[in-house]
């Protein structure tokens, strides 16, 4: 499998990840800043958090971790937590700011 058609599979497993308090995934709330595979199938994603103090930082984490090693063609997954650059309401979706009323 290309690593195009993995990297696509991934984006829709964190399409289905859900902070806790938001009603919006992960993905289009901008969290996901890096999304990377190896030729050996071992997947690296960078993310943040809407807050560095979130509650369900460890919940969010290991949940897009299992998520992203049950996609097809990833043998392992490793999951960094950054908070450079800082997450601004900005880089969500169209449709995740919609669906929290900032549009």
């Amino acid at each position: 499998m290309e690593k195009y058609q993995i990297e696509e599979k991934i984006v829709a497993m964190l399409k289905t990840v859900y902070d806790p308090e938001i009603p919006v995934n992960v993905y289009d709330l901008g969290l996901i800043y890096k999304i990377d595979v190896s030729d050996e199938g071992e997947a690296t994603i960078d993310m943040t958090l809407t807050a560095p103090n979130c509650p369900a930082a460890e919940f969010i984490m290991e949940d897009v971790r299992q998520k992203i090693e049950s996609v097809d063609g990833v043998k392992a997954a490793t999951v960094n937590l950054v908070f450079e650059p800082e997450w601004d309401k900005d880089m969500m979706s169209e449709e995740a700011k919609l669906e929290l009323g900032f549009l």
